[in-house]
């Protein structure tokens, strides 16, 4: 397939978009807004997975400022105040005179709404941390719009933006069958680049962590009966090497330079009850460049619900011992254990989980600092009285993009087995990201060695009875600067298959029936 090459070496810093390329942009607007409100059978739903996905891209904090572009009549925006609890000041930018109308479906103190006469417009001068699209690039107008977004950005400000995929059949069908049958026209003829396009034209503007990847098979023709149904399905398909490039859309993200930059000092400790209850255990294998952004992160976040931090190395052979250490030096709060061999993700667990104390002990990996905004909901899910809360990457609200496609199909096999084994419906109760109040971890005997104990510690306290609930926590690509996973499907698989038969034979045949403890 031939590509057309975007080239924006040449363009000045700042560049005033012509008329006729603003009213595209309107006309772009005023399509996808008709196309969303009036023909998508699952428009309420896909918003709030939208919406969920720039929460979980960007792990937002509270008082973060997003700029929304093409708001149209204000669907995404509404669901983004909500994803974001109303703590993130939202500017939602319309190229429409006609969607000032529709500002008093809009009005909160979060939301500003401004009518853009051109480009940047009122915005000029202005930055903010994030900027979220749909449906804004062409051939002809991507050069000059991304250049002014990145020139709204603040410096290491990210962008994602929602764009048609132009090598999705369906699209590509209607598009030729349109030049025939006037009627299947939607007034928005434009070129569409594609996943490799936006990528080289992102990196030439001078972008860093650019990601174009396609996602989302639940388009029409197919019925709204049907998209539910097969949401597991399109998840297989989006993180399936090949057939992805044919998903509806095109998610792509990029960041301002530079790289790194340290988050905001947002505490996020609303519960009372919780101050001082947390143990956290992180079961650390070669961590060295991850445990130490871990534990600054708890502690700059949820410093409060910090009873102590539990740090079990299992015979690293890189210095996490020394960073362990020197981390229990700085703060009387960190207590490193260090294991003898054997090794084992399981055995690491079991003896963290004897140290701890806390009325609540929150079990994580090192790698999981990213995602540390989203313990806020975990947290308030204990609050509620659940006895376990479960952070879910398989949950309808979760982000899960480039995930390994043989660790998707064995974890969806597990998990169907599970569910027709107990009779429940399960999620994700493998992932090591667990929130147990004291009494559970009392009575939780830990059998297996590896990854396998991470099912025991969510499969266990459903069937003796326990409160448990699972919030959306998000996956994204592993990047090289988090170091390599350890785990093994040929390894582990045996210990998964284990702990099943086990648990399913002692809960159907009585022996050794797993059962709450009365109190």
């Amino acid at each position: 397939m031939a590509q057309t090459r975007l080239n924006v070496l040449d363009l000045p810093h700042s560049v005033a978009i012509p008329r006729r390329d603003l009213d595209a942009l309107a006309a772009r607007e005023r399509v996808a807004d008709r196309y969303w409100s009036c023909q998508d059978p699952i428009n309420e739903l896909r918003t709030w997975w939208r919406a969920q996905t720039v929460r979980h891209m960007f792990h937002l904090l509270p008082g973060e400022s997003i700029l929304e572009l093409g708001c149209g009549s204000g669907n995404l925006t509404r669901a983004l105040l909500r994803s974001t609890r109303g703590e993130c000041p939202i500017t939602a930018a319309t190229f429409c005179p006609s969607q000032v109308h529709n500002s008093n479906r809009l009005l909160n103190p979060q939301i500003e709404l401004v009518q853009l006469s051109d480009f940047p417009g009122e915005l000029r001068g202005r930055v903010f941390g994030y900027i979220v699209g749909n449906n804004l690039l062409d051939l002809k107008n991507a050069g000059w719009v991304l250049q002014e977004v990145r020139n709204l950005l603040r410096p290491g400000g990210r962008l994602l933006l929602f764009e048609t995929n132009p090598w999705n059949p369906i699209f590509r069908l209607r598009r030729q069958l349109s030049g025939w049958l006037p009627f299947l026209r939607r007034g928005d003829e434009r070129t569409l680049p594609n996943q490799v396009q936006l990528y080289e034209l992102l990196s030439e503007l001078g972008f860093v962590r650019i990601m174009a990847t396609c996602y989302d098979f639940l388009y029409r023709p197919i019925p709204r009966w049907l998209m539910l149904v097969a949401r597991n399905l399109s998840l297989v398909l989006e993180n399936t090497p090949g057939v992805r490039q044919f998903a509806g859309v095109i998610l792509l993200h990029a960041q301002r330079p530079p790289r790194n930059l340290a988050r905001p000092a947002v505490r996020m400790v609303e519960h009372k009850e919780l101050y001082n209850a947390v143990s956290v255990v992180v079961p650390c294998h070669n961590e060295e460049m991850n445990v130490e952004p871990l534990v600054e992160g708890l502690l700059q976040h949820y410093d409060e619900y910090i009873h102590e931090i539990v740090l079990v190395d299992d015979n690293s052979t890189d210095r996490t011992r020394q960073v362990l250490e020197r981390l229990a030096v700085d703060n009387l709060r960190v207590r490193p254990l260090f294991r003898k061999p054997p090794n084992g993700v399981g055995r690491a667990l079991r003896d963290g989980l004897h140290h701890a104390n806390g009325k609540h002990v929150l079990l994580m990996d090192c790698d999981f600092v990213h995602i540390l905004p989203e313990l806020r909901d975990m947290f308030d899910a204990a609050v509620k009285g659940y006895d376990v809360v479960l952070g879910s990457r398989f949950s309808r609200e979760s982000v899960l993009i480039n995930y390994p496609l043989r660790k998707i199909l064995f974890n969806r096999t597990f998990h169907l087995l599970a569910s027709l084994l107990f009779r429940q419906r399960l999620r994700d109760v493998t992932n090591n990201l667990k929130l147990l109040r004291r009494e559970v971890v009392q009575n939780l005997d830990l059998e297996l060695s590896w990854f396998a104990a991470n099912a025991e510690t969510g499969l266990k306290p459903l069937l003796m009875g326990y409160r448990v609930h699972a919030v959306p926590i998000s996956w994204i690509n592993r990047t090289p600067d988090m170091g390599q996973s350890s785990f093994s499907l040929l390894r582990n698989g045996r210990e998964y298959a284990k702990i099943l038969a086990s648990l399913a034979w002692r809960t159907r045949c009585g022996f050794r029936l797993l059962a709450r403890p009365s109190l």
